[in-house]
């Protein structure tokens, strides 16, 4: 009983882990890459639709990408939903066929404004670790009754233990984005 607690915590802290990577790779950096997209939510036909489903993505050059149209008619909403995100600042110009969208360069003021966005991301990610925690916890004493105080205080220290693992990750996570956005 307490070893199912522990592994479906695990889980889900894990869950919260890669959660956090994915959103990292969402924030820009130096390069053009076909991640900063994959969030990017498309107007199609009245319906709000991943880019990446509408389109194929690829980077050529280090700061420019390439997005292919499946739907040629939905190009004009392509470029309008890559127009509107806020943190690209990218300004995208479609040939009929393609569109293709250049990063501007990252000023010192705009790389530290996307490490405090990085830096909020990651701390979500804690939360949501320490939520998995505060449930499993509650799973832990709630088996009390039925096993002894002993083992269920070694559960809560293996607990203990997974979270910080957990929690050390997304820390880790978070200093290689820092570094990497700082690079110049």
């Amino acid at each position: 009983m307490i070893a199912d607690v522990l592994s479906d915590a695990g889980v889900r802290m894990q869950k919260a882990v890669e959660a956090a990577k994915e959103d990292f790779a969402t924030v820009r950096t130096g390069r053009a890459n076909p991640q900063l997209f994959q969030k990017i939510m498309v107007s199609y036909y009245g319906t709000p639709t991943p880019l990446a489903q509408l389109a194929s993505l690829a980077n050529p050059e280090a700061r420019t990408l390439v997005v292919t149209p499946y739907d040629k008619g939905a190009m004009k909403d392509i470029e309008q939903a890559i127009r509107d995100t806020p943190n690209l600042g990218a300004n995208p110009s479609n040939d009929g066929n393609i569109i293709r969208v250049t990063l501007p360069e990252l000023t010192e003021e705009r790389r530290k404004e996307f490490v405090k966005i990085v830096r909020s991301k990651a701390e979500d990610a804690r939360v949501s670790v320490r939520n998995v925690r505060r449930k499993a916890k509650d799973d832990l004493d709630s088996l009390k009754g039925e096993v002894g105080d002993d083992e269920v205080a070694r559960g809560e220290k293996e607990l203990e233990q997974v979270t910080k693992a957990h929690v050390d990750q997304i820390d880790e996570a978070l200093k290689r984005k820092e570094a990497e956005l700082l690079e110049v």
